[in-house]
């Protein structure tokens, strides 16, 4: 795969820990550690994690502990998931971005169920992948959902991801998507990276 990783370090000090988008109704902005009350919030849903994993909600000690990886991600692999923020009232949304399935780039989103419906996902799925495709070069970035996830599939088509295959993931049955850099198509949405 021919994808360009911008340099994560730069004097012992990260470069992605400022790193920001905004779009007409969002942002996206680094985890922090505070960040561990309105995570562990969005994990306790279960309407919210019910197609995450095996299900359940998570604690608030294994919230810690997802929210610790995600910042590592970030200096491991020099992208990773943003908190997302409302921009006119600055409450924590969601979280979403793009996280490592096994080297491939891959997009996710998820959002507190009041948000549900407003199209944050699509706007973050899109800032997301153009994101991926234009600071990182990625060649493809996926998608994977539950097959009985029909929403989740749903974003996964207004973004212009077409379906590949059954996959396998974490014991875990699910249709994967993809789209190619050369297949994505910008629009004239907001999008402005701060860094």
């Amino acid at each position: 795969m021919s994808e360009k990783k911008p340099p994560a370090v730069t004097d012992g000090a990260s470069t992605v820990d400022s790193l920001s988008i905004e779009t007409a109704r969002l942002r996206l902005r680094m985890f922090r550690p505070e960040d561990l009350d309105d995570l562990a919030g969005l994990f306790a849903d279960p309407d919210v994690v019910r197609y995450v994993g095996d299900g359940k909600p998570v604690d608030r000690e294994e919230t810690d502990r997802a929210l610790t990886s995600i910042i590592q991600h970030w200096h491991r692999h020099g992208f990773g998931r943003w908190a997302v923020e409302d921009k006119r009232t600055h409450e924590f949304v969601g979280f979403g971005g793009l996280r490592s399935l096994f080297g491939l780039p891959e997009v996710v989103y998820h959002f507190a169920t009041a948000h549900w419906g407003k199209g944050f996902a699509t706007e973050l799925g899109r800032a997301s992948l153009r994101y991926g495709f234009e600071a990182h070069r990625f060649a493809r970035i996926v998608a994977i959902a539950k097959p009985e996830n029909a929403a989740s599939i749903h974003v996964m088509e207004k973004l212009g991801l077409r379906y590949e295959m059954l996959a396998n993931y974490y014991g875990m049955d699910v249709v994967q998507y993809a789209i190619t850099r050369e297949d994505f198509r910008p629009d004239d949405s907001v999008y402005v990276l701060r860094s």
